[in-house]
């Protein structure tokens, strides 16, 4: 009789917690810890329009200084005699072809080097 009591008390309590071993579906989860949204701060329009502004001077400003430099540096190659002329020519291509050949030595050593001078 103790047994049967004993019995019918300890399967009460076990039916009473919920089954631990479940597979918990993923909708439950997310219903459980709900993502907040995302919101995006927006700058005022005044800032945005300066910033657009200040990037269109910047870039004017980029264009004429390039513009001058290459002005400049044709200007400089016109005003000489036609022997340094040639010779100053003559430089910029041996620069170059040496640039060329350090470049392709360093692709051809090391594959970093090679993709960074691609």
């Amino acid at each position: 009789m103790l047994f049967i009591t004993l019995f019918s008390m300890t399967a009460g309590i076990c039916t009473a917690f919920p089954v631990m071993n479940r597979a918990v579906s993923i909708n439950e989860v997310a219903d459980a810890f709900p993502q907040k949204k995302k919101t995006k701060l927006k700058k005022p329009v005044s800032a945005e329009k300066a910033q657009k502004q200040a990037e269109a001077k910047d870039k004017q400003r980029r264009k004429e200084s390039e513009q001058y430099i290459k002005e400049n540096r044709k200007r400089s190659i016109e005003i000489q005699t036609p022997e340094v002329q040639a010779r100053m020519k003559q430089n910029v291509k041996d620069a170059n072809a040496s640039y060329k050949a350090q470049k392709k030595s360093n692709a051809s050593r090391t594959k970093k080097a090679g993709r960074k001078y691609r």
